[in-house]
């Protein structure tokens, strides 16, 4: 599906999400990682040797309860962040996009936050951290006082190719699989910042018609949002030093 851009759309600064209820999206990432006891099998006899389970059903003489054994299983723990907690870039050379990364969360109102400058490149701290297994979510203005970071996202297309470039050499790439809009006012949205089992970046920036709020800051607001999803292609790290 191709998306059209306004021609005569005025140049205001586009506010990302005005949704509440964010807590939803922490809280199904908690939800997915904060449980580790599960049904493994059944113990006729009530008697089981393997070392760190245990047979519920001893515990529970009087009751007319079927034995059970839970299984505590130790969680595969998440790959260090390849950009570590040094500043990072986030790199798009078909759009000629270069822009600093800065670390953003939620207001009070449970709004994610969004910069106060044209050209820098929101990271929110709800979402994975670049190259660790899950969903990355980034986010900056199309435009802000004229043409913002990514007046030009809309002309991605797929395999086109997103870089995170750390200041020390390291490099996590991405190719772009998908790209498409979302209604900010229909809570389905909130799914594209959810957690996910594959190792990708989320993109977000406004789009669709601008209108008038009467914000003393960004003045106004836009219909839909822009969405650019891509998928982990590599984890580049510098040679050592001397080889």
């Amino acid at each position: 599906m191709r998306f059209f851009r306004n021609a005569s759309r005025p140049r205001h600064p586009r506010v990302l999400f005005a949704l509440g209820g964010l807590a939803v999206v922490v809280g199904a990432g908690l939800l997915a990682t904060g449980i580790y006891l599960f049904v493994v099998g059944e113990d006729s006899s009530g008697v089981n040797d393997e070392p760190g389970v245990v047979d519920l059903s001893k515990q529970s003489v009087d009751l007319d309860l079927k034995p059970r054994t839970f299984v505590a299983r130790t969680p595969t723990p998440a790959p260090a962040p390849p950009l570590g907690d040094a500043g990072y870039q986030l790199v798009i050379e078909k759009l000629g996009v270069n822009a600093p990364v800065s670390t953003f969360g939620i207001d009070e109102k449970l709004v994610p936050e969004v910069p106060y400058t044209a050209t820098d490149v929101a990271w929110y701290d709800f979402s994975a951290r670049p190259g660790t297994g899950g969903n990355a979510v980034f986010a900056g203005h199309v435009t802000w006082n004229g043409p913002a970071v990514f007046y030009d996202l809309d002309k991605l297309e797929k395999d086109d190719q997103v870089r995170l470039q750390g200041y020390d050499g390291t490099q996590v790439v991405y190719k772009v699989s998908s790209v498409f809009q979302v209604d900010p006012e229909d809570p389905e949205s909130l799914k594209v910042m959810w957690d996910t089992t594959e190792d990708v970046i989320t993109i977000i920036t406004c789009s669709g018609k601008f209108f008038e709020t009467g914000d003393p800051i960004f003045r106004g607001n836009y219909t839909h949002r822009l969405i650019v999803r891509g998928e982990l292609v590599s984890v580049d790290r510098p040679a050592p030093a001397g080889g």
